[in-house]
Protein backbone atom coordinates (compact mmCIF):
# COMPACT_ATOMS: atom_id res chain seq x y z
CA UNK A 1 0.00 0.00 0.00
CA UNK A 2 2.81 2.42 0.91
CA UNK A 3 4.64 1.63 -2.32
CA UNK A 4 1.43 2.32 -4.27
CA UNK A 5 1.11 5.83 -2.86
CA UNK A 6 4.76 6.85 -2.57
CA UNK A 7 6.79 4.83 -5.10
CA UNK A 8 7.13 7.83 -7.44
CA UNK A 9 9.17 9.67 -4.80
CA UNK A 10 12.05 7.24 -5.20
CA UNK A 11 13.15 9.24 -8.25
CA UNK A 12 12.69 12.70 -6.69
CA UNK A 13 15.55 14.75 -5.20
CA UNK A 14 15.43 14.73 -1.40
CA UNK A 15 15.25 18.53 -1.33
CA UNK A 16 12.11 18.52 -3.50
CA UNK A 17 10.41 16.00 -1.20
CA UNK A 18 11.26 18.06 1.89
CA UNK A 19 10.08 21.27 0.23
CA UNK A 20 6.78 19.66 -0.79
CA UNK A 21 6.16 18.47 2.78
CA UNK A 22 6.99 21.92 4.21
CA UNK A 23 4.69 23.57 1.64
CA UNK A 24 1.90 21.14 2.54
CA UNK A 25 2.28 21.84 6.28
CA UNK A 26 2.13 25.62 5.78
CA UNK A 27 -0.76 25.17 3.34
CA UNK A 28 -2.73 23.25 5.95
CA UNK A 29 -1.96 25.91 8.55
CA UNK A 30 -3.13 28.61 6.15
CA UNK A 31 -6.48 26.92 5.52
CA UNK A 32 -6.96 26.33 9.24
CA UNK A 33 -6.30 30.00 9.98
CA UNK A 34 -8.72 30.96 7.18
CA UNK A 35 -11.41 28.85 8.84
CA UNK A 36 -10.77 30.71 12.10
CA UNK A 37 -10.83 34.10 10.32
CA UNK A 38 -7.27 34.64 11.57
CA UNK A 39 -4.90 37.03 9.79
CA UNK A 40 -2.17 34.37 9.94
CA UNK A 41 -3.87 32.78 6.93
CA UNK A 42 -1.81 35.10 4.76
CA UNK A 43 1.79 34.78 6.05
CA UNK A 44 1.47 31.00 6.24
CA UNK A 45 -0.07 31.01 2.77
CA UNK A 46 2.81 33.09 1.41
CA UNK A 47 5.32 30.50 2.61
CA UNK A 48 3.36 27.60 1.11
CA UNK A 49 2.66 29.25 -2.25
CA UNK A 50 6.21 30.53 -2.75
CA UNK A 51 7.56 26.99 -2.30
CA UNK A 52 4.93 25.52 -4.60
CA UNK A 53 5.67 28.12 -7.30
CA UNK A 54 9.28 26.95 -7.31
CA UNK A 55 8.41 23.23 -7.31
CA UNK A 56 5.70 23.53 -9.96
CA UNK A 57 8.06 25.53 -12.16
CA UNK A 58 10.57 22.65 -11.89
CA UNK A 59 7.83 20.13 -12.68
CA UNK A 60 6.61 22.29 -15.64
CA UNK A 61 3.05 22.32 -14.31
CA UNK A 62 2.22 25.79 -15.60
CA UNK A 63 -1.44 25.94 -14.59
CA UNK A 64 -0.69 24.93 -11.01
CA UNK A 65 2.25 27.33 -10.91
CA UNK A 66 0.03 30.21 -12.05
CA UNK A 67 -2.53 29.32 -9.39
CA UNK A 68 0.08 29.50 -6.64
CA UNK A 69 1.64 32.66 -8.08
CA UNK A 70 -1.81 34.24 -8.03
CA UNK A 71 -2.33 33.00 -4.44
CA UNK A 72 0.92 34.70 -3.47
CA UNK A 73 -0.16 38.06 -4.90
CA UNK A 74 -3.70 37.80 -3.51
CA UNK A 75 -2.34 36.87 -0.08
CA UNK A 76 -0.53 40.20 0.04
CA UNK A 77 -3.72 41.99 -1.07
CA UNK A 78 -5.86 40.01 1.39
CA UNK A 79 -3.45 40.71 4.25
CA UNK A 80 -3.86 44.43 3.60
CA UNK A 81 -7.63 44.16 3.03
CA UNK A 82 -8.30 42.25 6.25
CA UNK A 83 -6.37 44.71 8.41
CA UNK A 84 -8.29 47.80 7.27
CA UNK A 85 -10.43 49.30 10.00
CA UNK A 86 -12.73 52.23 10.67
CA UNK A 87 -11.72 53.14 14.19
CA UNK A 88 -11.90 49.90 16.16
CA UNK A 89 -14.30 48.25 13.70
CA UNK A 90 -13.24 46.01 10.81
CA UNK A 91 -13.95 47.81 7.55
CA UNK A 92 -14.51 44.55 5.67
CA UNK A 93 -16.03 41.89 7.98
CA UNK A 94 -17.21 38.45 6.83
CA UNK A 95 -20.19 38.90 4.51
CA UNK A 96 -22.05 37.31 1.61
CA UNK A 97 -21.33 38.01 -2.03
CA UNK A 98 -23.22 40.85 -3.73
CA UNK A 99 -24.80 40.82 -7.20
CA UNK A 100 -21.99 42.92 -8.67
CA UNK A 101 -19.38 40.62 -7.13
CA UNK A 102 -21.14 37.61 -8.66
CA UNK A 103 -20.75 39.19 -12.09
CA UNK A 104 -17.08 39.92 -11.43
CA UNK A 105 -16.58 36.32 -10.27
CA UNK A 106 -18.07 34.97 -13.52
CA UNK A 107 -15.89 37.29 -15.61
CA UNK A 108 -12.79 36.34 -13.58
CA UNK A 109 -13.53 32.63 -14.06
CA UNK A 110 -14.02 32.94 -17.84
CA UNK A 111 -10.96 35.15 -18.30
CA UNK A 112 -8.77 32.85 -16.19
CA UNK A 113 -9.81 29.68 -18.04
CA UNK A 114 -9.30 31.39 -21.42
CA UNK A 115 -5.86 32.62 -20.38
CA UNK A 116 -4.72 29.22 -19.06
CA UNK A 117 -6.01 27.48 -22.20
CA UNK A 118 -3.98 29.87 -24.37
CA UNK A 119 -0.85 29.33 -22.26
CA UNK A 120 -1.21 25.54 -22.37
CA UNK A 121 -1.86 25.64 -26.09
CA UNK A 122 1.18 27.87 -26.71
CA UNK A 123 3.52 25.61 -24.75
CA UNK A 124 1.95 22.41 -26.12
CA UNK A 125 0.87 21.17 -22.69
CA UNK A 126 -2.42 19.54 -23.73
CA UNK A 127 -0.80 16.10 -23.72
CA UNK A 128 -2.66 14.51 -20.78
CA UNK A 129 -6.26 14.41 -19.57
CA UNK A 130 -5.42 16.33 -16.42
CA UNK A 131 -4.10 19.27 -18.44
CA UNK A 132 -7.69 19.92 -19.50
CA UNK A 133 -8.90 19.62 -15.90
CA UNK A 134 -6.20 22.12 -14.90
CA UNK A 135 -7.77 24.84 -17.04
CA UNK A 136 -11.11 24.46 -15.26
CA UNK A 137 -9.75 24.12 -11.75
CA UNK A 138 -7.49 27.16 -12.16
CA UNK A 139 -10.57 29.28 -12.81
CA UNK A 140 -12.30 27.81 -9.74
CA UNK A 141 -9.36 28.55 -7.47
CA UNK A 142 -8.79 32.05 -8.86
CA UNK A 143 -12.36 33.01 -7.96
CA UNK A 144 -12.11 31.30 -4.56
CA UNK A 145 -8.95 33.18 -3.62
CA UNK A 146 -10.41 36.51 -4.77
CA UNK A 147 -13.52 35.96 -2.65
CA UNK A 148 -11.46 34.91 0.37
CA UNK A 149 -9.34 38.05 0.11
CA UNK A 150 -12.62 40.01 0.13
CA UNK A 151 -13.86 37.97 3.11
CA UNK A 152 -16.89 36.52 1.33
CA UNK A 153 -18.60 33.41 2.72
CA UNK A 154 -18.96 31.89 -0.74
CA UNK A 155 -15.19 31.55 -1.14
CA UNK A 156 -15.45 28.24 0.70
CA UNK A 157 -17.83 26.80 -1.92
CA UNK A 158 -15.21 27.33 -4.61
CA UNK A 159 -12.49 25.84 -2.39
CA UNK A 160 -14.60 22.76 -1.71
CA UNK A 161 -15.25 22.16 -5.43
CA UNK A 162 -11.61 22.73 -6.36
CA UNK A 163 -10.26 20.66 -3.46
CA UNK A 164 -12.45 17.64 -4.28
CA UNK A 165 -11.26 17.69 -7.91
CA UNK A 166 -7.63 18.18 -6.82
CA UNK A 167 -7.49 15.02 -4.67
CA UNK A 168 -7.41 12.53 -7.58
CA UNK A 169 -5.79 15.09 -9.89
CA UNK A 170 -2.59 15.48 -7.86
CA UNK A 171 -2.44 11.75 -7.17
CA UNK A 172 -2.59 11.13 -10.93
CA UNK A 173 0.23 13.64 -11.39
CA UNK A 174 2.35 11.71 -8.89
CA UNK A 175 2.29 14.14 -5.94
CA UNK A 176 0.81 12.05 -3.14
CA UNK A 177 1.62 14.42 -0.26
CA UNK A 178 -0.15 17.25 -2.07
CA UNK A 179 -3.11 14.96 -2.84
CA UNK A 180 -3.45 14.11 0.86
CA UNK A 181 -3.26 17.81 1.63
CA UNK A 182 -6.37 18.41 -0.47
CA UNK A 183 -8.29 15.75 1.46
CA UNK A 184 -7.69 17.76 4.63
CA UNK A 185 -8.40 20.99 2.73
CA UNK A 186 -11.83 19.65 1.75
CA UNK A 187 -12.80 18.80 5.33
CA UNK A 188 -11.56 22.13 6.70
CA UNK A 189 -13.29 24.03 3.87
CA UNK A 190 -16.65 22.43 4.72
CA UNK A 191 -16.33 23.47 8.36
CA UNK A 192 -14.97 26.85 7.25
CA UNK A 193 -18.09 27.48 5.17
CA UNK A 194 -20.39 26.54 8.06
CA UNK A 195 -18.45 28.72 10.49
CA UNK A 196 -18.27 31.78 8.22
CA UNK A 197 -21.96 31.43 7.26
CA UNK A 198 -22.92 31.39 10.94
CA UNK A 199 -20.87 34.53 11.57
CA UNK A 200 -22.33 36.26 8.51
CA UNK A 201 -25.94 35.35 9.38
CA UNK A 202 -25.54 36.78 12.87
CA UNK A 203 -23.76 40.02 11.87
CA UNK A 204 -25.73 43.30 12.07
CA UNK A 205 -24.94 44.26 8.45
CA UNK A 206 -26.34 41.00 7.10
CA UNK A 207 -29.43 41.18 9.30
CA UNK A 208 -30.20 44.64 7.93
CA UNK A 209 -30.25 43.44 4.29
Amino acid sequence: MIDYFFSQYSEYPTLDIVLEIVAVIFGLLSVWYAKKDNILVFPTGLVSTSIFVYLLWKWTLWGDMMINGYYFVMSIYGWYHWTRKKGDTEEFPISKISSSEKRIAIILFIFTVAFVVSVYHYFGKFTTWYAYVDTFITGIFFVGMWLMAKRKVENWIFWIIGDVISIPLYFAKGYTFTSFQYIVFTVVAIFGYLEWKKISDSSPTELQK
